[in-house]
């Protein structure tokens, strides 16, 4: 990954509100129980981009290399991300939206 910051935060998810843990193994970016994040990264962990606007998942593509890729939109700018799934993450949502995939943005 290009300009990759470490940076493994716990935090309320401003979606759900559920308490999401620190990651452990890598940087925490989005919750693990509803996938959404916030547009708040420029490059992955460095916390620059003023957008500050709720990442919700669109669809989730499998990568043979990264697994699954959710691919996100935002809902205050409209811009596109994508972000490897992490383990702890909702595996059902996660598979939901493969199926998602056909109806993409």
């Amino acid at each position: 990954m290009k300009n990759f910051t470490k940076n493994d935060e716990g935090f309320i998810c401003k979606n759900c509100g559920r308490k999401v843990e620190k990651l452990g193994y890598t940087s925490r970016d989005h919750c693990p129980y509803c996938l959404c994040s916030i547009h708040i990264d420029n490059n992955p962990g460095d916390r620059a981009n003023d957008c500050k606007g709720i990442l919700r998942p669109e669809y989730v593509e499998l990568d043979s290399k990264k697994g699954y890729v959710i691919v996100y939109k935002c809902e205050k700018c409209g811009g596109i991300k994508r972000n490897k799934a992490a383990e702890d993450d909702d595996i059902d949502l996660l598979i939901s939206l493969t199926n998602a995939e056909t109806n993409k943005i």
